[in-house]
C-alpha cells in the first residue's frame, strides 16, 4: 500500500515536510538577521575607529609633527590592523599634498572620492565584511597649518575596512546545530497525533468492517447500529452518523439480489407455452416452489368467477396441510370474498386444494396465523379467464421490501394465472369444437368429411355397404325470419335432439350447415337406410317448439340416400348422389325421404356430367362474375375492404354461386381459371372506380400446384396498376390443403411479392392455431357461427372475445363474419375487433359501387 495513502502516513509525510519548511526557514531568516546585525555592528565600529584614529591624529597635529612624524604614525596605525578584523588606511586629500606634497597610498576613487565630495562618513558592504570612509573636515584651528585650506575642506579621508565572514560563519554553525537539536521535536508531535487519529480511526473501520461483512442481504441491513458509538472525535462521529443515515435510507429503497434473480427467474416462467397450457395446475404449483427460494409461503391461491354467484377457488399448498389447516384457510377466504362487496351475495365458492409437494409431515396453522399472513388481491371485474383474485399466504411482515415485491409477482400472477387458465379452457374448448358444432354439439363438416373417407376405406376392406342421408329441413328460413336467429338456433337444437334419438349406437350424425345434416350409417344397405329415415321423419313430425307468442312452430324435412359402393365408391360423387336425391325430395312436395331408383342413378350422373359440361363452357365463354360484399372497419365507421366472390352466369341468365360449382371446379381441376377470370373482372372495376381499400381473394388450394398462379396475379396487378399491399389472400383448412410445407412455400412466395395473407373460418378448426404459428398472417376472419350467436350465447362470446384478444396480442388484425343486426355489430366493437362483414353491413352485390355505399353511417349508429 502506498504510504501516503494511509492517514499515519499522510500525517507523518507532512509533518516531515513541514519540519524541513520550518528549519529551512528559520534558519534563512535567522541567519539574515545576524549577517545583517553584524554588518551593522561593523559599520558602527569601523566608524568608531576613524573617529578616534582621527582624535589622534588631531591631538598629534596641535603640537605640530614634521613629515617622518605623520609618516611613523600612519605607518603604526595600519600596523595595528594587522592579526585583526579590521584594517585602517589614511588618504592625503589635494588641499594637503599641494602644500605638503603628496604621500604613498592607493587611488582615490569610489567609495574614498564620494567621501572628499561629499565631505560626509560613508560605508558600503563588500564580500566579506564592511568599508566605512570618514572625511577630515577642516577647522578653524587647521587653517595655521594648512593655509591654503579653508574651514570646510575635506584634507583626507580615513577609510576603515572589516571582515566579519569569520565571525558570520561561526554563528551560521552555532545556528544550525541549536535548530537541529529543536528540529525533531516538532516531527515527533506529529508522529504522535498521527498515532492517535490513526487508532482512532482503525477502531472505526474496523467497527464499520464487522457491521459490513455481516450484510448478505437487504435485511441484514437492520445489524448496523451505530448511534450509540463514541469513537472520541466529533468528525469521526459525524462520519458515523452519515453511515447510519446512508444505511437507513438504503432500509427504504434496496432489493435484494436474491429478490431480483427470483423476479427474473419468476419472468421468464411468465412464457406460457403449450406445456404450461397442457397442465396449468402443476405451472402454478411450480411457481409456489419458486417464490419459497426467497420467501416462506405456504400457499398459493387463486380465485375465478364462473358466473354471477358461481366463484372457484383453486388453492396450491407447497406442503401437504391438516384438515383444520384446509378449513381455516378455506374460513378466511370465504369470509375474504363475502367482505369483498363489488362481487355481490357469492351463493357457491368450489375449492380444490392442490399439493405441490405431498409431506408426512401435515402443515397445521392456526386461524389467526392464516388470517394475519394471507396477502390477497382482488380486481373490480373479472379479467381474462374469469380470474377476481389472486393471494398469498406467506410471512411477509418483517421485510416492507419483500412485501412490495410480492405485491408485484401477485399482480403480474393475477393476469399470467388467468390467462393460462383461459388459453387452457380456450384450448381443450377448441380441441373439441375442432370437430364439433358449437350449436348443436354435433361433429361438423370437416370431421364429417373425414369419418366418411375413413368409413368408405373400412367398408371396402371388409366388404360391406354402408348408407348415407342427407337432411334438409323443409321451409327452416321462414322460422329465422318470422321469429329471429335466435329461436331458429334453438329449433336447430331440438331437431338435432329429434334426429339423434332415431339414430343407432354407432352412427355418425353431423351438422353440414345451415339446416342441412348428414348421417353416416355403418353396414347399411337401402332397407336399414330407409327404416332409419322413417324414424327421422316421425320424430321430426312429432317435434315441435313453444315460440314467445306462445305459437308452437313444427318443421318439416327432406332426406336424400346414397349407399356405398351401389350408387357410388368416391365420398364426394356419395355425398353429391345423396344431395340429389335429397333435392329429389324437395321436387316431390317434401317431408319424405328420396328413395333412389336405377334411373335416378343414371340421371344423377348424367347431371353431374352435364354439370361439368355446362362449367367448362362457362369458363370457356369467361361467364364468371365477381361480386362484392362490404367489409366494415368499425372504428371509423367507413367501408375499408371487399371481399370479390365468383358468380358463374349461365346461358339462361340463371346464377350459379360458389356451393354450386366449387367441389365440382376443384375436381375437374378448373378452379383456377375461375379465380383468373373473377380476379381481372374484379380489378378493372377497381380500377374504373380508384378504389383504393383492401381486396380480399379467395384463394383455392388448387392455385399450389399450379405454377403459374403467383406469376399470372403479379401479371394482373401490374395490368391494371393495384398495390400488391392492397390484396388479401385468404388461406382455409379445406381438406385439399395435405401438404403444409407446399402451404408454406407458397404463402413465403405470396408474401415476398408484398401480398397480404388472412385466414378465413378461424377457430373452425384446431389447425387454425398451427397455421397463426407457422404462416405470416396479417388478417384473422373470425368464424361466423361463433359471431352471430355471440349475443345470445355466452360460449360463442367468450370464444369471440378470446380470438380476439390472441390476435390483439400477435398484432393482427381480426375480421368478424355473419355480423346481421346491430346488436352483434355493437358486442363486436366492444370486444375489439378490426372490421365487420356480414348482411348487417351489406350482402354480396355485382356493382362495385353499390357494395361501397352499402352502409351510412346514420345506419351504423
Amino acid at each position: 500500500m502506498n504510504p501516503l495513502k494511509t492517514i499515519k502516513g499522510l500525517i507523518l509525510s507532512a509533518a516531515l515536510v513541514v519540519s524541513l519548511l520550518i528549519f529551512g526557514g528559520v534558519y534563512l531568516v535567522t541567519s539574515g538577521v545576524y549577517d545583517r546585525a553584524v554588518r551593522e555592528n561593523a559599520v558602527t565600529m569601523s566608524g568608531s575607529l576613524a573617529q578616534g584614529t582621527f582624535s589622534a591624529m588631531f591631538q598629534v597635529m596641535r603640537q605640530g609633527w614634521t613629515r617622518p612624524q605623520l609618516e611613523a604614525f600612519i605607518e603604526s596605525i595600519q600596523k595595528s590592523g594587522e592579526g585583526s578584523t579590521h584594517r585602517i588606511d589614511i588618504f592625503r586629500g589635494p588641499v594637503v599634498s599641494h602644500l605638503f606634497g603628496p604621500i604613498e597610498q592607493p587611488p582615490i576613487e569610489g567609495l574614498i572620492a564620494d567621501s572628499f565630495a561629499l565631505a560626509e562618513p560613508r560605508h558600503e558592504e563588500t564580500e566579506k565584511g564592511t568599508r566605512f570612509a570618514y572625511p577630515l573636515v577642516a577647522r578653524d584651528e587647521c587653517l595655521v597649518c594648512h593655509i591654503n585650506a579653508k574651514p570646510g575642506d575635506v584634507l583626507g579621508v580615513i577609510r576603515v575596512e572589516q571582515d566579519v565572514s569569520a565571525l558570520v560563519d561561526n554563528a551560521h554553525h552555532d545556528l544550525l546545530m541549536a535548530l537541529l537539536v529543536i528540529a525533531p521535536l516538532p516531527f515527533l508531535v506529529a508522529f504522535g497525533v498521527a498515532v492517535f487519529l490513526t487508532g482512532r480511526a482503525n477502531r472505526s473501520i474496523a467497527v464499520l468492517t464487522e457491521k459490513i461483512e455481516q450484510v448478505n442481504k437487504v435485511s441484514d441491513l437492520t445489524n448496523i447500529k451505530l448511534e450509540t458509538m463514541d469513537l472520541g472525535l466529533a468528525e469521526l462521529n459525524g462520519i458515523l452518523a452519515k453511515v447510519e443515515e446512508l444505511t437507513n435510507k438504503m432500509r427504504g429503497v434496496a432489493v435484494d439480489k436474491d429478490l431480483l434473480e427470483f423476479e427474473i427467474r419468476l419472468l421468464e416462467k411468465f412464457v406460457i407455452t403449450s406445456e404450461v397450457v397442457k397442465d396449468w395446475r402443476e405451472y402454478v404449483s411450480h411457481l409456489l416452489v419458486d417464490i419459497n427460494q426467497v420467501i416462506s409461503a405456504y400457499n398459493l391461491f387463486s380465485i375465478f368467477k364462473i358466473d354471477d354467484e358461481l366463484f372457484d377457488l383453486e388453492v396450491f399448498w407447497l406442503q401437504t396441510p391438516s384438515e383444520q389447516t384446509k378449513k381455516s384457510l378455506e374460513l378466511a377466504l370465504h369470509k375474504s370474498v363475502a367482505d369483498t362487496t363489488r362481487f355481490g351475495e357469492v351463493a357457491s365458492l368450489q375449492i380444490n386444494h392442490h399439493v405441490a409437494r405431498p409431506t408426512v409431515e401435515l402443515l397445521e396453522l392456526r386461524q389467526d396465523e392464516v388470517e394475519i399472513q394471507t396477502k390477497s388481491l382482488f380486481v373490480d371485474t373479472p379479467k381474462i379467464g374469469g380470474i377476481v383474485g389472486i393471494g398469498v399466504h406467506a410471512d411477509l411482515v418483517k421485510d416492507q421490501t419483500r412485501v412490495l415485491v410480492m405485491e408485484s409477482i401477485l399482480s403480474t400472477l393475477l393476469n399470467v394465472v388467468g390467462s393460462v387458465k383461459a388459453i387452457y379452457k380456450y384450448t381443450r374448448d377448441l380441441e373439441y369444437y375442432a370437430t364439433r358444432d358449437p350449436l348443436t354439439n354435433l361433429y361438423n363438416q370437416r370431421l364429417f368429411w373425414e369419418l366418411l373417407g375413413y368409413e368408405i376405406g373400412r367398408a371396402e376392406r371388409h366388404s360391406y355397404p354402408f348408407a348415407l342421408l342427407v337432411i334438409d329441413l323443409d321451409n327452416f328460413k321462414n322460422i329465422n325470419d318470422t321469429y329471429g336467429h335466435a329461436f331458429g338456433d334453438k329449433f336447430l337444437q331440438h331437431f338435432a335432439e329429434a334426429v339423434g334419438r332415431a339414430l343407432r349406437a354407432g352412427d355418425v350424425f353431423a351438422r353440414y350447415g345451415g339446416d342441412e345434416f348428414v348421417v353416416i350409417l355403418p353396414e347399411a344397405d337401402s332397407d336399414t337406410a330407409n327404416t332409419v329415415a322413417e324414424r327421422i321423419l316421425a320424430n321430426s313430425a312429432e317435434m315441435g317448439l313453444e315460440t314467445p307468442d306462445n305459437d308452437r312452430v313444427k318443421a318439416t324435412v327432406s332426406i336424400g340416400i346414397g349407399i356405398y359402393p351401389e350408387h357410388a365408391t368416391d365420398m364426394k360423387d356419395l355425398f353429391l348422389f345423396a344431395d340429389n336425391m335429397m333435392y329429389k325430395a324437395k321436387s316431390e312436395g317434401k317431408d319424405r325421404i328420396g328413395l333412389p331408383t336405377e334411373a335416378d342413378v343414371v340421371e344423377v350422373f348424367r347431371s353431374i356430367g352435364e354439370k361439368g359440361i355446362v362449367l367448362a363452357n362457362a369458363i370457356e365463354e369467361r361467364r364468371v362474375f365477381p361480386h362484392y360484399q362490404p367489409i366494415l372497419d368499425i372504428e371509423n365507421g367507413e367501408i375499408a375492404a371487399v371481399e370479390v366472390l365468383s358468380r358463374i352466369k349461365l346461358r339462361d341468365d340463371t346464377i350459379w354461386g360458389a356451393h354450386e360449382f366449387i367441389e365440382l371446379a376443384e375436381k375437374m381441376g378448373v378452379i383456377h381459371k375461375i379465380d383468373y377470370i373473377a380476379m381481372e373482372r374484379a380489378f378493372q372495376a377497381i380500377r374504373a372506380h380508384d378504389y383504393q381499400g383492401l381486396i380480399f381473394l379467395n384463394l383455392s388450394p388448387r392455385a399450389l400446384v399450379v405454377r403459374e398462379f403467383i406469376r399470372e396475379v403479379k401479371r394482373l396487378t401490374a395490368l391494371y396498376d393495384i398495390e400488391p399491399t392492397k390484396v388479401v389472400f385468404e388461406i382455409t383448412e379445406r381438406d385439399t390443403v395435405k401438404n403444409l410445407s407446399l402451404l408454406e412455400q407458397f404463402v413465403n412466395d405470396l408474401k415476398l411479392e408484398g401480398f397480404q395473407l388472412a385466414i378465413d373460418d378461424f377457430g373452425s378448426g384446431f389447425s387454425s392455431f398451427h397455421y397463426l404459428k407457422r404462416f405470416p398472417i396479417d388478417i384473422v376472419k373470425i368464424e361466423g357461427d361463433f359471431v352471430r350467436n355471440m349475443v345470445a350465447d355466452r360460449k360463442d362470446r367468450a370464444f369471440v372475445y378470446s380470438m380476439s384478444e390472441l390476435c390483439r396480442q400477435l398484432r393482427i388484425r381480426t375480421v368478424a363474419e355473419f355480423v346481421e343486426d346491430g346488436e352483434v355489430l355493437a358486442e363486436v366493437s366492444r370486444c375489439g375487433i378490426t372490421y365487420a362483414q356480414g348482411y348487417h353491413i351489406g350482402k354480396p352485390v355485382a356493382d362495385l359501387a353499390e357494395a361501397l355505399n352499402a352502409l351510412k353511417m346514420a345506419e351504423i349508429s
